[in-house]
């Protein structure tokens, strides 16, 4: 059975104060709880540690050695503590951040550089994926989800909501014409996801619902490959207002089917395991992104209830 910190904890006192009873007043225990922890840490050492008398406690050859080791033991552990508590006041190490590539490109990167003039302590590093990833294969401490959660072994921060629109550019719009019916889309060609196929659900109001599952004549897998190929002129495509914004902004977009198009968000959040304690870095990461997003010019809003 090993020792624990409690017993060096409790040998160290004893031989710093000069007797038990000392030490116990130092620890805030009784004297015979001291006692019994001694007592109990001889014993797992099967060593005599302490000569004692009625007037002096003096170290044995192996209560020596064990003391030098305590010692470094112990101060190891304060350092430790004390590192942790100088985090606490000053965010610092290593903070992995994985979310999908045009959140990544077109939310995250432009403000990187504000959050490190504010955190210069913290280390980013970046990664994008378009599919859903495993925290602990990737090594990652905050993970931003678009659309449902299906992770119930997640703790969740509900961030805000982005929109879906009905775009195409200018171009492709001279050269196919506008539609002007829901039913018009048969005509033209729209750009879809090749995965999760929920996606290619747009929010258009039509004779059969509010919702129309498109078919696609061009797929890729990442919405930044589609928001590309839709600026070139390739279809027209449905996507998020955080990462055309910009895009409208400029009318390199323009919104099609405006008037049967449905209010629907699709719900921003950051994820992070529920066993893993809120690290300084990763709280104030948090706090920080959830008032960048609201900022104007994201094309975020704030979270509705329903996705808190």
């Amino acid at each position: 059975m090993k020792s624990s910190l409690e017993e060096l904890i409790a040998f160290r006192a004893i031989v710093d104060t000069g007797s038990i009873t000392a030490a116990a007043e130092q620890l805030g225990q009784t004297t015979s709880g001291v006692s019994r922890t001694l007592a109990r840490l001889e014993e797992k050492l099967d060593t005599t540690l302490l000569r004692r008398t009625t007037r002096r406690i003096s170290l044995t050859d192996e209560g020596e050695l064990l003391l030098a080791h305590a010692r470094r033991i112990l101060a190891a552990m304060d350092e430790a503590e004390d590192q942790l508590a100088r985090r606490r006041q000053t965010p610092s190490g290593r903070l992995r951040i994985n979310a999908a590539s045009p959140f990544m490109l077109h939310v995250l990167v432009p403000r990187i550089d504000a959050f490190r003039r504010a955190f210069p302590a913290i280390d980013l590093e970046l990664n994008s994926d378009d599919l859903i990833i495993d925290l602990l294969e990737e090594d990652t401490d905050v993970a931003i989800r678009i659309g449902p959660l299906r992770d119930s072994t997640l703790t969740a921060r509900a961030l805000g909501g982005s929109g879906r629109r009905i775009l195409a550019s200018p171009e492709y719009l001279v050269r196919h014409g506008t539609p002007a019916r829901v039913e018009d889309l048969a005509a033209h060609t729209l750009l879809g996801f090749s995965q999760r196929d929920s996606l290619n659900q747009w929010p258009l109001r039509h004779a059969d619902g509010d919702s129309l599952h498109i078919r696609a004549q061009l797929h890729a897998s990442s919405g930044e490959t589609l928001r590309q190929l839709a600026l070139e002129g390739a279809g027209i495509v449905c996507l998020a207002d955080f990462m055309t914004e910009a895009d409208r902004a400029r009318g390199d977009f323009v919104q099609v089917l405006a008037a049967d198009t449905l209010d629907t968000r699709q719900a921003i959040h950051a994820v992070y395991y529920r066993n893993t304690a809120l690290s300084a870095r990763v709280g104030c990461f948090l706090d920080w992104l959830a008032v960048e997003l609201l900022k104007p010019g994201t094309g975020i809003h704030p979270p509705r209830r329903e996705q808190s």
